[in-house]
């Protein structure tokens, strides 16, 4: 595939308590350069905002994402998406074409997840159940751009604690080693969520890291426009290795 052919399909998978509407600008410029392109929402989140959150209809739900674009993708997810999008393509891995993980670099589970969810509690309790505080959060720490995109399919004040539950059951690391083909650890420099990156990378049989710079953990929001040099780089990489000369060095399900 190349700039004068199909262009490969590529599925957004948004972080937690956001929805689909924060992949605004790269749905437009993805659009734009011919690929299809989906965002999806997760259960608890944009328009499915009254469903229950859970590990399996959060995995159904990148599914059915994949089936709309005709599959295999290239899988894109950050944060929460980032996690669900990796334990997605290594149950499923015929319809990846390639995985790319931003600020979720990260085991969940033990003390930090168990701190992480009493918090959430602790700020769900407030007459409001947080949104002001998120709100506040989301004014400081990103674009005004950025902020319309976040705020612009809700926020999921509910999902929190079902959220982080059910990502505590996941395996990324034994994940990350089942899925075959390649794999992108995208991470703002400032992320808290990057601790564990070298072992994450470790375990992708064909991982590659990114860091870039001046970016916090919403990377794709923080710092869109590097984050969209680093996503056009990897789907040439993804192009390219699915032309019909490639000498195909990584396992390709959909070719």
């Amino acid at each position: 595939m190349s700039a004068g052919g199909p262009r490969i399909p590529v599925l957004l998978v948004h972080g937690i308590r956001t929805s689909a509407s924060m992949w605004r600008h790269q749905l437009a410029w993805l659009a734009a350069a011919g690929h299809p392109v989906l965002a999806i929402d997760l259960p608890g989140h944009g328009s499915r905002l009254d469903e229950a959150f859970t590990l399996e209809g959060a995995l159904a739900a990148i599914d059915a994402g994949v089936d709309r674009l005709g599959g295999p993708v290239l899988l894109v997810g950050l944060s929460l998406g980032g996690y669900y999008a990796m334990a997605y393509a290594a149950r499923n891995p015929d319809r990846v074409l390639g995985l790319v993980a931003a600020g979720s670099s990260f085991e969940p589970g033990g003390p930090g997840l168990a701190a992480y969810r009493r918090l959430a509690g602790l700020i769900h309790r407030l007459p409001d159940r947080g949104l002001r505080l998120h709100t506040f959060m989301v004014r400081r720490m990103l674009p005004p751009n950025a902020v319309q995109d976040v705020l612009a399919g809700g926020v999921a004040l509910d999902v929190m604690d079902a959220g982080l539950a059910a990502t505590g059951r996941l395996s990324p690391l034994a994940d990350l080693r089942a899925f075959p083909g390649r794999v992108w650890l995208v991470n703002g420099a400032y992320d808290h969520f990057r601790l564990h990156q070298r072992r994450f990378l470790t375990a992708a049989r064909h991982g590659t890291l990114v860091t870039v710079p001046g970016a916090g953990h919403l990377v794709s929001l923080h710092r869109p426009h590097r984050f969209d040099t680093v996503l056009r780089r990897i789907i040439a990489d993804v192009e390219a290795d699915l032309a019909p000369d490639s000498p195909d060095p990584v396992n390709h399900p959909g070719r």
